[in-house]
Formats: C-alpha cells, sequence, structure tokens
C-alpha cells in the first residue's frame, strides 16, 4: 500500500513558515529550498514500485499494428486508435465519442451521412496510461471487468465464463467488449457479418464473431508471419491471441512512470514553487490522495461524487429510462449507485475532457467540481461538453429530470471543502508534473501503414 507523503524536519518548518509568511521574497528563497531536490528522508516511496510485466518485443510490434488497423470491426472503419489516439492523450478528446457510423478523429469526429450511428458511445473513453501496471486488476468505469480467482479462467466478466479463456489478463481480455459493441466497432445490427454474428449471439462459436476477426487476420500474410514468430509455426491465429498482442503494446506504448513527479521522489529533480505547494494540499489539506493514492494516483476503487449524467447513459437498449447506476450495475449493491472508478492521474492534464461521462472539459472545471460536487452538479454548465453533432440524441434527459439530478446528488460522497484561487491553480501545478513526455509521445508512435491496407488514423 502506498504511504502517503510524509513531510519531516525543516521540510515541515518551511512549509509552515510559508502558509504564515507575509514576506514574498523570503517565501520566495523558502520555496526555492523547498523545491529543490528530494533528500530521502523527507519522503516515502510506494512500496511494493509499480509492477509491469515482461513482454515479447515481436508480440508488442504485432500488438502496435493490430491496434491502429481497422480489419478488427465489423465495417473495417474503426480501429482501437479511434477512441485511443496518442494526439488526444490515447482517448478522443471528446466527453462521449462515436464509433461505427462516424468519419474523422477526435473533435473534427462527424456521422456518416450514409451510414449514421445510432447513439453516441455511452461512457468517455478511458485513457491508457500504464494500464499493463500490475496494479490494475479491473477495468472499465464500473469495473466490470477484473481478476477473481474464484472464476475458471482467473478474471470476471458480465459476459459468459467461456469466453476469458486464453486471455493473459485483463488488459487483453478488455478487447473483447469494443469489437463485440454495436457503437464502438461491430457495426448496426446485420449490417455486416460481424455485427450479424453479435445479433444472432454467435460470439465465441464456430462462425461467431471472434472466428470472423480472426480469419480476416489470418487471411494477411504479415500477420500470418509475425504471429508464428510470437505463437509458433502451427498455432491457428485466435482472437485472444489478437487481444493478447494488443495489450502487450498498450502496456509498451504508455508506460507512464517518468514525471516530474516522479523524478522529485527519486531524488533526481525538483518541483516548482507552485507545484511543491500542489503537492502539498494534494496530500494535505484538500485529501485528493484519499482516493487518488499511490504512485498512480487512484485506490482502483469506486466512488459517487455526484458527476453530471450526459448521453444514453450505460444501459440496455429495451430500458425505457437509461439512467447509468455505473457500479451498481455490476454489483447490485444499493450502495454502489453512481459510484465509478477512481481514474489515475498520470498525464491527467493530456485526457480532457474529464468523468465517467465527460462532463468537464478542462482540468480546472473537474478540480472545483470536487470541491462541492453537488453544487456543480446543480449549476452544472451544458457548454463545458465536448459533443459531436448527433441529430436527434437524447443528451440531457437525465439532467432535465429533477428528480435524477437529486438521486446523484444524494449518493455523494465527498464533504465540501473551499480552496483559494491560488490552491487551485497550485493542485492543477502539481496535476502538470505527473506528465511522462515519454508515454506522451508514445515509445514506437503510430504506423505509416498496416498490413491490411486500410487507412491509418495519424
Amino acid at each position: 500500500m502506498f504511504q502517503r507523503v510524509a513531510i519531516y524536519g525543516l521540510y515541515a518548518v518551511l512549509i509552515s513558515i510559508l502558509k504564515n509568511s507575509s514576506s514574498r521574497p523570503f517565501t520566495g528563497i523558502l520555496l526555492g529550498l523547498c523545491c529543490a531536490t528530494a533528500p530521502a528522508a523527507e519522503f516515502e516511496l510506494p512500496s511494493p514500485e509499480i509492477q509491469f510485466p515482461a513482454l515479447d518485443p515481436a508480440s508488442v510490434e504485432l500488438g502496435r499494428l493490430l491496434f491502429y488497423d481497422p480489419i478488427l470491426s465489423g465495417n473495417q472503419s474503426v480501429s482501437c486508435a479511434t477512441c485511443h489516439h496518442p494526439r488526444l492523450g490515447t482517448s478522443d478528446g471528446l466527453s462521449l465519442g462515436l464509433g461505427d457510423g462516424a468519419i474523422g478523429l477526435g473533435p473534427e469526429r462527424r456521422i456518416d451521412p450514409d451510414n449514421p450511428p445510432e447513439q453516441r458511445i455511452p461512457r468517455n473513453s478511458p485513457a491508457l496510461f500504464n494500464l499493463g501496471a500490475r496494479q490494475f486488476r479491473s477495468l472499465f468505469h464500473d469495473g466490470r471487468l477484473e481478476l477473481d480467482a474464484n472464476q475458471p479462467a482467473g478474471i470476471r466478466t458480465p459476459l459468459d465464463s467461456e469466453m476469458v479463456s486464453g486471455f493473459n489478463g485483463v488488459l487483453s481480455a478488455q478487447a473483447m467488449f469494443p469489437v463485440l459493441a454495436a457503437d464502438e466497432m461491430a457495426g448496426h445490427y446485420s449490417e455486416n457479418e460481424v455485427a450479424e454474428a453479435v445479433r444472432q449471439g454467435r460470439l465465441t462459436h464456430r462462425g461467431g464473431a471472434w472466428e470472423i476477426i480472426s480469419a480476416r487476420v489470418a487471411t494477411i500474410p504479415t500477420y500470418r508471419s509475425a504471429f508464428a514468430q510470437v505463437l509458433g509455426q502451427d498455432r491457428a491465429i485466435r482472437f485472444t491471441d489478437i487481444a493478447n498482442s494488443i495489450a502487450d503494446f498498450i502496456a509498451f506504448e504508455w508506460r507512464a512512470v517518468d514525471s516530474r513527479f516522479d523524478s522529485y521522489l527519486r531524488g533526481r529533480g525538483k518541483l516548482s514553487q507552485q507545484a511543491a505547494l500542489g503537492m502539498e494540499l494534494f496530500y494535505g489539506k484538500s485529501r485528493c490522495a484519499d482516493c487518488h493514492s499511490g504512485l498512480l494516483q487512484t485506490d482502483h476503487g469506486f466512488h459517487a461524487i455526484a458527476m453530471p449524467q450526459l448521453g444514453p447513459g450505460k444501459a440496455a437498449r429495451f430500458e425505457t429510462h437509461r439512467r447509468d447506476t455505473g457500479r451498481f450495475r455490476v454489483t447490485g449493491r444499493i450502495e454502489d449507485i453512481y459510484q465509478f472508478r477512481t481514474p489515475s492521474l498520470r498525464n491527467v492534464v493530456l485526457t480532457a475532457p474529464y468523468g465517467h461521462s465527460g462532463a468537464y472539459s478542462t482540468l480546472e472545471q473537474v478540480v472545483r467540481h470536487h470541491l462541492d460536487p453537488v453544487t456543480a452538479l446543480r449549476s452544472y454548465q451544458r457548454e463545458f461538453a465536448k459533443l459531436p453533432e448527433l441529430p436527434g440524441a437524447a443528451d440531457w434527459h437525465i439532467m432535465d429530470d429533477a428528480d435524477e439530478v437529486m438521486a446523484i446528488a444524494a449518493a455523494n460522497q465527498l464533504t465540501p471543502q473551499k480552496l483559494s484561487d491560488d490552491e487551485v491553480e497550485a493542485l492543477i501545478a502539481f496535476l502538470q508534473a505527473l506528465t511522462d513526455p515519454t508515454s506522451r509521445d508514445g515509445r514506437l508512435g503510430i504506423p505509416a501503414e498496416v498490413p491490411s491496407g486500410l487507412s491509418v488514423v495519424q
């Protein structure tokens, strides 16, 4: 477990003086001392360190090609990178994205008039930074995919238990969800062979969606040769093999453990004056680290913080009132209603919009929401959201319902607190110090082309 940053001796004295000093020149001198390379005695690092699995370079490179290749989607028009692009912080820059049935990237994405999407993707596209770390035992905003030793394959999902056999872990297992989702990658019901198989419930069975996708990949000589190198010459390519390589690529490409904050904790770097004060707030007065704990700045838990609900919500299409109750949909426990997973804050300045529904388009907006969630919910301004045009979309049906807003507010678990504008700016400066330039740019980058010959989103 992460032990909260401890401030000892002279450092504590200096911070105390800073809080009460009215002398700006003297304050500057003290901050200069505080921002020096951190002595080991002042901070206790997390134990254990972030753990990443060993990776096969050949599998990583193969996963890179598959990640950017639209061949995995029903209509062969959407790739993993469509909603998780490095130029957009491994997300899509939208509150709620558009998958199959749209064209373009990020904020420029728009509906395809010849094949428009039926609805927005129900939740904000999560960032991919550090998802290969062993500390990540559950994924998705509601944690519906998680490691569970009591399950036959060691992973619990809302799908048939036989579907998780063959995945190397939760990161590879999550790949099964978007390819089977009509709004994300599969396509409209019956408009292609993958979508038709999904509609008929043929998933892992012979002739099912996974087999169709795997067969597409296997027909391409470059992929056949690459998989032979990873799996061996005589192994047929399975969907789980595809997912495992994509997971290896994600784990390698977007590993974010070398920010200014990391250098500071290791005694090899400095924080700015403002970031140092933000760090003090983060681990002290503002209590951010109560939930955003550890080197990954997440407790991997679930909390209700009265986040505004946009769009269709994560609900079955037949449900007439499509609210998003978060973790409750997974556990069925009333105490979990409107709880969502604590996101990691690594590279957080790159990953806007924020919240499970992408309700806030700037870091300052979402920080201020945390100060008084219920008030922020009730006074939410719709221009905060970034929603591509989709005629007929029911974007505000929850926020227009006073009873629904009241229910979201009633579940809130955060106590209101007050921070000055200067303190909010300092917090944001600290969050900026969590950016790792190497992971931001990616280690391998975007391929110029993929083996299928389909277009790559650059």
